[in-house]
C-alpha cells in the first residue's frame, strides 16, 4: 500500500469513522487542533525548535539528519501507541454502532502536520511500512484552517432565540436539540455563559482558534447533513464577545440579520432562575465578577450589590444585576440589522422549558 494524500473535504469525510493523528508538537496541538484528533507528536517543542533552527541556519539536509536522530528511537513506541489508539477507536465505533465488528474495520489512519510536509510524511511512511492504510492531508492543518474560515462566510439559515438574562435560553436550546432541531450552543463551545459571571463553574476557555474550529465544524456538519440541511439552525442571541472569545464577524453578522424569537418571561421568574443557577457560587468569585463591571454598573449599585451579597441577601444583589443586564440586552436588541424581525413570544415562564415541544410549536407559528 502507498500513502495517499487527499484534500481537506475527503480528509474530514474519512475522519468521521477513522482516527486522525496530529503529528505537530504538543504546544501546536494544545493551542488548537481538529476536534477529535489525537496528538502524536513527531517532535517535542524543544526538538522542533532545534530542527527548525538547523533548517534556517544550516541546511535542509542537516535538519533532516537531526530530525532522524530524534525520530529513530521513537519509531517502535509510536507504532505501539497507534495500535492502542486504533483498538480504542474501533471499540468506541463498535459501541456506538453495534452493526460494526471492530475486527473487520480496516486499519486506516489519517495523518497531518502543519503544512503537509516532512513531519506527516515521515510518520505516514512508518505507518505505511508497518501495514496501515494511511492518508495524509494535502496542505496540512493550514488547509483545515482555510476550510474552517470558509464556513463562516457561507450563508446559513438561522433562527435566533432571544430573551433577557434568566430566560433559560440554553436549557431551551438543549431541549430543541433533543427534539431533532439543529442547534449551535455558542456558550457551550466557548465554555462561558456570556455574562460577567459566565466563567463560574466552567473550565478554562479554549483559544480563539480552537473556538473557531469547534464552531466551524458545527456549521460544516449542518451544511453536509441531509437530515438537518433543510432546517434552520437555532442559536442563542449573543453579544460579539463571549468571555475572552469573539464570534467570527461574518457569522455574527448573519446572526444579527436573522429572525430573533424573543421569549417574554416576567422579571421575578427570571430572578428566581438565576438565584437558583448562581446562588450557590463562591461569594468571593461573585464579588469579583461584580467588580469587573463596576464602571458600567455604577458606584452606588456596585456597592449595594456587594453589600447585599455580604449580608447573604442574594436575591436583592441579583435583582440589581438583572436590571443592569436587561438594559444592555435591550440596547443590543435595538441595534440589530435594520429590517430584521424580532418576534415576541409571550406566555412563557422559565419552568415551561420542560415542555419544549409546546414551545417549539408556538415558535414555529410566529
Amino acid at each position: 500500500m502507498a500513502v495517499k494524500p487527499i484534500v481537506i473535504e475527503s480528509f474530514l469525510e474519512l475522519a468521521a469513522s477513522h482516527p486522525v493523528l496530529d503529528v505537530r508538537s504538543p504546544s501546536e496541538f494544545n493551542h488548537a487542533h481538529i476536534p477529535g484528533a489525537y496528538s502524536l507528536p513527531l517532535f517535542t517543542d524543544e526538538e522542533r525548535k532545534v530542527v527548525g533552527t538547523a533548517y534556517k541556519q544550516q541546511s535542509r539536509e542537516q535538519a533532516i539528519k537531526i530530525g532522524l536522530d530524534y525520530f529513530g528511537p521513537k519509531m517502535r513506541p509510536m507504532l505501539e501507541e497507534v495500535e492502542k489508539l486504533l483498538q480504542a477507536h474501533h471499540v468506541q465505533q463498535a459501541n456506538s454502532n453495534p452493526i460494526i465488528n471492530s475486527n473487520d474495520v480496516p486499519q486506516t489512519i489519517l495523518v497531518h502536520c502543519w503544512r503537509g510536509g516532512m513531519r506527516s510524511g515521515g510518520v505516514a511512511w512508518l505507518l505505511d511500512l508497518y501495514g496501515f492504510r494511511v492518508y495524509t492531508l494535502i496542505g496540512g492543518y493550514k488547509s483545515y484552517r482555510h476550510h474552517i474560515l470558509e464556513q463562516f462566510e457561507a450563508p446559513v439559515d438561522l433562527k435566533i432565540l432571544g430573551g433577557y438574562t434568566g430566560t433559560g435560553k440554553t436549557e431551551i436550546l438543549q431541549k430543541l436539540e433533543r427534539l431533532g432541531e439543529p442547534i449551535i450552543d455558542l456558550e457551550a463551545l466557548a465554555m462561558h455563559k456570556g455574562s460577567a459571571f459566565g466563567h463560574l463553574g466552567q473550565p478554562e476557555q479554549p483559544s480563539q482558534e480552537m473556538f473557531e474550529n469547534l464552531l466551524g465544524m458545527k456549521l460544516r456538519q449542518w451544511h453536509n447533513t441531509k437530515e438537518t440541511a433543510d432546517k434552520a439552525i437555532w442559536a442563542e442571541d449573543e453579544s460579539l464577545r463571549i468571555g475572552n472569545l469573539l464570534i467570527p464577524q461574518p457569522f455574527y453578522k448573519q446572526m444579527r440579520s436573522s429572525p430573533c424569537y424573543f421569549l417574554d418571561v416576567p422579571f421575578e421568574e427570571r430572578l428566581d432562575f438565576i438565584v437558583k443557577d448562581y446562588g450557590k457560587a463562591d461569594r468571593d468569585k461573585l464579588i469579583g465578577a461584580i467588580l469587573r463591571i463596576q464602571k458600567r454598573l455604577g458606584g452606588l449599585e456596585t456597592k449595594t450589590a456587594i453589600n447585599s451579597l455580604i449580608e447573604n441577601d442574594i436575591r436583592s444583589s441579583f435583582a440589581i444585576l438583572l436590571k443592569y443586564y436587561d438594559k444592555w440586552y435591550l440596547k443590543g436588541l435595538d441595534s440589530r440589522e435594520p429590517g430584521t424581525p424580532v418576534i415576541t413570544v409571550k406566555g412563557f415562564a422559565v419552568d415551561h422549558v420542560r415542555n419544549a415541544q409546546l414551545l417549539l410549536n408556538q415558535l414555529k407559528q410566529n
